[in-house]
């Protein structure tokens, strides 16, 4: 007989079957989700025709063809250069923090450029790279190399917090006049102070404040959280305000170049809203694609928009990273 509290010992193959049955669960509600979030902005996008007499191809057609595509393309393609410029450069810090101080940005460069090849199925993939780089080349463990990532991660969403609560408190009537459908005007500011609240807790528990004996702070994975500071937070962040700052105005010209009249405040306030939304894990980021006709309602054509500029920023991205694949097969052994 099994004595009580003994370990329950569970069947591979079964333990298998059910995460391959919650995989194709979770799969499901998110493409029921994408699917509404399609149907939604169709509905929309249809309405709007209608009452000017077209069908929606035919108003999507003349929205595209209107465009100014030279200067979008120019403008794509320096915006894109410039994020990768930056990006790697704020990832290179905090490699330099935590994992290899003697790593050189020009060591790193092209590997953070190469994993924009994955990033094409998924960001985190990408960062996922980038720690298997620094475990293969530098002898940094896997769990250490991982937790750069996910402070990094964290401080991406921060840096979105941020100056989204920057654009809501300097143009706040624009959020009420888009808040006729939901209610951003409550629902942001209460994020925003949420979040407010818990990143000096979340320091300062990490930091040890609170003791030093919690389980989950001593966890492996969190050890850039350990060693992280308030500054190494605030500097990050600088490092990265750039590409936020630079997605802004470069989406309110591409924009314009679209013929749609939107400012640089409105931008400011509702950008990082939607990028916090093209987190979310949904196929062709269908949550960010609701949100721009949710928060630009007399335009439901800009959520086709968005999805040209995703699919080109990635597209370009990973273009670039070809270019470097074959230096970084070599110097990896690949």
């Amino acid at each position: 007989m099994t004595e009580s509290g003994d370990d329950q010992r569970i069947d591979p193959e079964t333990e298998s079957a059910g995460r391959k049955k919650s995989n194709w669960i979770f799969k499901l509600i998110t493409y029921a989700i994408t699917i509404v979030c399609f149907y939604l902005v169709f509905n929309k996008t249809e309405a709007t025709a209608a009452r000017e007499g077209l069908t929606v191809l035919e108003y999507l057609s003349r929205f595209f063809a209107e465009a100014d595509w030279t200067a979008w393309l120019a403008l794509m393609g320096a915006y894109s250069l410039f994020f990768i410029l930056i990006d790697s450069h704020a990832i290179w810090r905090a490699v330099r923090w935590f994992n290899v101080p003697e790593l050189k940005l020009k060591e790193l460069l092209p590997i953070r450029a190469s994993a924009y090849i994955l990033s094409l199925t998924n960001e985190q993939v990408g960062k996922g790279a980038l720690s298997a780089y620094l475990w293969q080349r530098h002898d940094v463990p896997g769990w250490r190399a991982l937790s750069t990532m996910i402070m990094v991660g964290m401080v991406e969403i921060y840096q979105l917090m941020l100056f989204s609560a920057i654009g809501v408190f300097l143009y706040f009537e624009l959020v009420q006049q888009a808040s006729s459908a939901t209610a951003l005007d409550v629902i942001l500011p209460n994020i925003f102070l949420c979040a407010a609240i818990y990143l000096p807790i979340h320091i300062a528990f990490f930091r040890g404040l609170f003791g030093k004996d919690y389980k989950l702070r001593n966890v492996q994975i969190f050890y850039a959280f350990r060693e992280a500071g308030p500054s190494k937070y605030l500097k990050l962040l600088l490092f990265k305000a750039p590409t936020l700052l630079g997605a802004v105005a470069v989406y309110t010209l591409a924009l314009q170049l679209f013929n749609v009249d939107v400012g640089f405040g409105q931008m400011l306030a509702f950008l990082p809203v939607i990028f916090l939304a093209a987190a979310l894990p949904l196929p062709f980021h269908s949550g960010a694609l609701l949100l721009w006709t949710v928060l630009f309602p007399d335009y439901p054509e800009v959520g086709a928009f968005s999805l040209i500029m995703h699919t080109f920023f990635v597209l370009f991205n990973a273009g670039v990273g070809v270019i470097f694949l074959n230096k970084v097969n070599k110097e990896l052994g690949w």
